[in-house]
């Protein structure tokens, strides 16, 4: 069984608050199918993949994804994640303020996530203005 300070202590070495934003001016960019992706996150080698699950189960959502690496030298990972705006909105982001990452990299990513989730929230992204401010607020992030 997972408790709060144990998937603290996870997130901070393992885990990610990132925001995939497509500027729309580098073409070279992989076609996305929103202009925004919010997503938390957690990778781990296949050999610690039951993890994974655990932390599905404690937070009652996400999904966990298999990743192979082709990179020499590297291991095949398994990947946590949570993309839903609402499981991000209602379950991820009260859960790391009531319970906050210790590393301050990981901090100011989740202080910055958090910015940028409540500016979708108020629909910012939609316009070329909103989404250009969020782009310049997720280069800030690690």
């Amino acid at each position: 069984m997972l408790n709060a300070n144990y998937v603290v202590g996870l997130i901070d070495g393992e885990g990610s608050f990132t925001v995939y934003v497509n500027d729309g001016k580098n073409s070279r960019e992989r076609v996305r199918r929103t202009r925004i992706e919010p997503r938390f996150y957690i990778k781990l080698v296949e050999e610690d993949k039951d993890i994974l699950g655990e932390l599905k189960k404690y937070f009652k959502c996400g999904n966990v994804y298999f990743q192979k690496d082709k990179r020499p030298n590297h291991q095949n990972c398994f990947r946590y994640e949570v993309t839903k705006r609402e499981d991000l909105n209602k379950i991820i982001i009260p859960f790391f303020k009531k319970n906050p990452v210790r590393l301050k990299t990981k901090a100011r990513d989740f202080k910055i996530f958090c910015q940028i989730m409540a500016a979708i929230n108020a629909y910012e992204h939609l316009s070329d203005a909103g989404l250009k401010r969020l782009f310049n607020l997720k280069q800030k992030m690690h």
